[in-house]
């Protein structure tokens, strides 16, 4: 089992004229966790920014918004020369920024008129139905026009019981009404309009007929539509143009700026400077090395003696096999350990992928969940992504394991039983022995005709696991405290169980052992309330508790199983409703098959990934493990898009 790598803490010291040589060898060796100063009564005070920090922060944010703006994120990389982009940055950055902003500028100018345009638009509509010319509408000294809409019809003899001269144009389908009307008589007909639900509208200052007007703006529209789509093309060939530029450019800014902003973290007086920090312990000697070369030997750096309360605070670095760091994730999730705990990366790389693989146990979901899992990383270039596929491949690989001990595939038995036909018919159920409350033990093991069984084993399973945690926990105890500690506060766990195991053995077996067993429980308890006083006493019923947890193993595959096999029955069960040929309904329980298994897929993934991952949280973890750690986080860049 891993611990996390070993630190040392180191200091730099040294001339200021030496600071820029010394960061820039630290950055490039990207091993030294640089640790912020605080300032105290030393004299040391914390430095300025180097005097490049505000130009590059400010071209940072105008490249960052740039790419925000055009979309761009992460692809495989073109590598590039640091130093060409550099050369190129200023006027570069600048021929985009000014493009995009005339661009940019053009579209918001062709937005407003297309705003515009819809206004008039909804200006002409109400009286395309009376087709009269707007110019008509206004310029007299003796008239009186109502423009509007209406709520009920209006007839020409409710007006000319008023007055003969008007002129009155009125559209009964829209309700639209246009009435020329002396201006004496103005008052009486509005009373009369009034009464029919008179709204008046705004009659557009332009003059036309309504239907050439609607016909000119409707042209005008698509084509600013049309400039305005050819500028949003233009603006998407700027992004396929500089995507690279833009990428490399942010990754040697965001370099220029890491070094340029360090001096806000370290020690400086008015001609030295101190930079404290951790490095791997193997990498000790390569920084020295490097820094030296850097500084011509003018700088000084030593290794620190660590107190043990500082060891609490340095910086967690994994230590894991490639195979075993995407559990990495798994471990991050929850907490990275501590400097001085026990990594348990590589016991998870089992235990979880085995216990996940234990509730699913099913031939046919583990080759769709592994098939998706390889599709999505080849697919998404992302190493948490690619991690994450990794875990789920893993545990695919311990689903057919036991889709095979299980003999199921798509919740169809593969092997034959007294009840119904396996899909391989030269597969048939062997009976191995007999086991608890009467049940029968085969292989395959149908989990549905073995339920006592398969819990009393998936509570073996979870004593297994629980001491695996126990040991780990009498790991960190011991190297931290002694092991005497080690002994009275994990060890006499473990006594207790063992005193238990030979009570049982001793009272099933009509023999002595009950009595030994009764003997090595006592002793578990003293040595318990020795190590963990009165809490750990309080404790002891959790045991039990925790490893009856483990019982979901048995309880989350059953409800898979039901779940695919009533799927299954009512699919074939549309097929042959009546044993006839094949109908239309064969279509539906295609359907219903595809339907049901893609439901159960997803649903393979949730409930066994959490309960796999609960047994890991709480009741392995709870056994040992503290958590906590800070993650070491080196000064430097892994470039991506650039090279030196």
């Amino acid at each position: 089992m891993s611990r996390p790598k070993q630190m040392t803490r180191a200091v730099i010291v040294g001339h200021k004229s030496i600071l820029k040589e010394t960061i820039d060898a630290l950055h490039d060796t990207n091993l030294f966790h640089v640790e912020d100063f605080v300032e105290d009564e030393s004299g040391f005070k914390i430095s300025k920014p180097f005097k490049n920090a505000e130009e590059v922060s400010k071209k940072l944010v105008k490249i960052r918004s740039i790419a925000n703006y055009l979309g761009i994120e992460s692809k495989k990389p073109v590598v590039q020369k640091s130093d060409a982009v550099l050369r190129e940055l200023d006027s570069k950055l600048n021929e985009l920024d000014r493009t995009i902003s005339a661009k940019t500028e053009s579209i918001s100018q062709l937005e407003n008129e297309l705003k515009d345009m819809d206004s008039q638009k909804r200006e002409v509509l109400p009286y395309l139905s009376i087709d009269l010319d707007f110019d008509y509408f206004r310029g007299y000294e003796s008239l009186k026009v109502f423009a509007g809409t209406l709520k009920n019809n209006l007839e020409a003899s409710q007006i000319s019981s008023i007055t003969q001269a008007y002129e009155l144009y009125f559209d009964p389908q829209s309700k639209a009404v246009v009435l020329f009307v002396a201006n004496n008589d103005a008052d009486k007909v509005y009373e009369l309009l009034q009464g029919l639900g008179f709204k008046e509208l705004r009659v557009p200052e332009r003059g036309g007929v309504p239907s050439e007007l609607l016909r000119s703006i409707e042209q005008k529209e698509a084509d600013v539509t049309r400039r305005i789509e050819s500028l949003k093309g233009e603006i998407e060939s700027l992004k396929t143009k500089y995507a690279d530029f833009i990428l490399a450019s942010d990754e040697v800014l965001s370099i220029e700026s890491q070094k340029a902003e360090l001096p806000l973290r370290i020690a400086t007086s008015e001609n030295a400077f101190i930079i404290d920090g951790w490095t791997p312990t193997e990498s000790y000697d390569r920084l020295v090395s490097v820094v030296n070369n850097a500084t011509n030997g003018k700088a000084y750096i030593t290794s620190l003696e660590v107190r043990e309360e500082e060891e609490e605070d340095a910086p967690v670095e994994y230590n894991n096999s490639k195979s075993v760091a995407p559990m990495q994730q798994i471990m991050d999730l929850y907490s990275r350990p501590k400097y001085f705990e026990i990594d348990p990366s590589s016991a998870i790389f089992i235990t979880f992928p085995l216990i996940y693989g234990m509730i699913l146990g099913d031939i046919g979901y583990a080759l769709i969940l592994g098939s998706i899992a390889l599709a999505i990383k080849k697919a998404i270039k992302s190493d948490a992504v690619s991690d994450m596929m990794n875990i789920l491949i893993y545990c695919q690989i311990w689903t057919i394991f036991f889709g095979l001990i299980y003999g199921e595939f798509l919740g169809f038995p593969l092997a034959s039983t007294h009840e119904e036909q396996g899909l391989l018919p030269f597969w048939h159920t062997v009976t191995l022995f007999h086991s608890i409350g009467g049940e029968e033990f085969t292989f395959p093991i149908h989990r549905a005709h073995m339920v006592m069984s398969m819990i009393v084993l998936s509570v073996v399973v979870g004593l297994i696991h629980l001491n695996l945690g126990y040991l780990f926990g009498f790991s960190n105890i011991a190297r931290e405290h002694g092991m005497k500690h080690a002994l009275l506060e994990k060890g006499s766990w473990m006594i207790i169980e063992l005193g238990v195991l030979i009570a049982a053995v001793g009272y099933f077996g009509g023999s002595a052992l009950m009595y030994v067993g009764a003997v090595v429980l006592v002793l578990g308890i003293v040595m318990l309330a020795m190590g963990e006083g009165i809490a750990g006493i309080v404790e002891l019923p959790s045991l039990m508790g925790n490893a009856l947890s483990y019982a979901r193993i048995i309880a989350v595959g059953l409800s898979s199983i039901y779940i695919a096999s009533t799927v299954n029955d009512i699919a074939f069960g549309m097929v042959w409703p009546d044993h006839s040929k094949i109908g239309f309904a064969a279509i539906a329980a295609i359907i219903v098959f595809i339907l049901g298994h893609a439901l159960n897929t997803v649903l393979s993934i949730i409930a066994p990934g959490l309960h796999a991952l609960r047994l890991q949280y709480v009741e392995f973890f709870g056994k040992f493990y503290e958590g906590g750690g800070r993650k070491f986080n080196p000064f430097g860049y892994i470039r991506k898009y650039t090279e030196e």
